[in-house]
């Protein structure tokens, strides 16, 4: 299909050019790893480790988390703070000690802040009543960017705990600027693994950073971990991939497994062919097409005895936020609702994307909590006004 018989094709890769001047196409990787409590004080990237602790701000007071009103008070609250005035992604877990943590996408800061304006990456520190950021000691993004200056969006995120420390995996997206006319245009790269301690009541500290694969700006290799989910003691890892094709925006969907206590060893890895599990990754079958399929990103989990995929389908050109909905974690999956309109409109410049869902948080039976990340073309309305740059929040039932 060529750009004459596709009019729609043609305006829509005009669109996605601003789209991509604008917003990321982050891909996470499931981060549920053992990994070392002493001795290698030197990242995966071959950067040294902070000298200094991370540190946490002030409290910052917020309600009770009881409902979708007070997630967006939350949400309101911390906008306000000079480290956090505008962020999107907003991926969360819950900590041993019953706390949150929460990790955004790049950061907008207020002038008036003490350190970089704009990062790739942070974090909120949630307790009852209390939010704070947690900022490595030169204020800069918490996963520091590398030295040729590819920097590390964040999705997903996991932990174990051993010897009474957290160790909490955030999958990263590897970004690089590609020196355009815009200062936010940029390519991805592949995935990568920040490794996160975090003692009883402490701060989480930053003690590795692993990037997965070579840089490879292709969209049409999959992308393993663009959501992860768990059963019992398996990880699966579901890959996203577009084919590049004139006409196809959505991503197709592809997955892996492998236990928890092996998923640093790739030769550990299995890749689903249809019928089996199997070695060679180049065997794995879509278990959904690219061709009306989902965001680069999205969340598998399990619930009830089904298994759920929470998308945004065709990626920032649909509108609907769907939900498919299979018997296995290997599907087959099959379109089951459309439970919300999450439109981005090109004549505003209002983008909504990346919904993500969040089975853990405020759980009710038969429904669950969804987020999708909201922003503008429009740069200098960002700017203006980083509150148009943000997570919004609702419940939608389950199919």
């Amino acid at each position: 299909m060529d750009e004459t018989s596709n009019p729609r094709s043609t305006r829509a890769r005009a669109w996605l050019v601003g789209v991509a001047a604008v917003v990321m196409g982050c891909v996470g990787i499931f981060a549920l790893l053992r990994g070392p409590l002493a001795g290698d004080d030197r990242n995966g990237s071959g950067q040294e480790a902070a000298a200094k602790p991370a540190y946490a701000t002030r409290c910052e007071k917020i309600p009770q988390l009881t409902s979708i009103h007070d997630l967006a008070t939350i949400v309101d609250t911390v906008r306000g703070v000079p480290a956090i005035m505008g962020a999107d992604v907003g991926a969360d877990l819950e900590l041993q000690d019953g706390r949150r943590i929460w990790v955004m996408g790049d950061t907008l800061r207020d002038p008036s802040f003490d350190g970089q304006r704009f990062v790739r990456n942070s974090m909120l520190l949630i307790s009852p009543g209390c939010a704070r950021v947690v900022l490595p000691a030169d204020n800069g993004a918490l996963v520091p960017d590398r030295p040729d200056g590819v920097g590390y969006w964040p999705m997903s995120l996991g932990r174990v705990t051993r010897n009474g420390v957290d160790v909490v995996g955030v999958g990263v997206q590897r970004v690089r600027s590609t020196g355009g006319p815009s200062s936010m245009e940029f390519e991805t790269l592949g995935p990568a693994i920040a490794v996160f301690h975090v003692a009883r009541g402490g701060v989480p500290q930053l003690v590795e950073v692993i990037d997965i694969g070579p840089d490879d700006p292709s969209r049409k290799r999959p992308t393993w971990g663009a959501a992860v989910a768990v059963e019992d003691d398996w990880v699966y890892l579901y890959g996203t991939a577009n084919p590049e094709v004139d006409g196809v925006f959505g991503y197709s969907l592809r997955v892996a497994r492998v236990r928890i206590d092996d998923i640093r060893d790739h030769g550990a890895w299995r890749y689903w062919d249809g019928s089996a599990w199997v070695r060679d990754a180049s065997s794995a079958v879509e278990i959904i097409g690219a061709q009306g399929g989902v965001s680069q990103v999205l969340s598998v989990f399990e619930a009830g005895g089904s298994w759920y995929a929470v998308s945004k389908q065709d990626e920032f050109l649909g509108d609907d936020l769907v939900i498919w909905k299979a018997p296995r974690p290997t599907g087959p999956y099959r379109v089951a609702s459309r439970p919300a309109d999450i439109p981005s409109d090109e004549s505003t410049g209002v983008l909504r994307y990346m919904p993500l869902a969040h089975p853990q948080l405020l759980r009710k039976d038969g429904s669950v909590i969804v987020s999708y990340s909201r922003n503008n073309t429009d740069v200098q309305k960002i700017e203006q006004d980083p509150l148009l740059y943000r997570p919004e929040f609702l419940r939608v039932p389950l199919p």
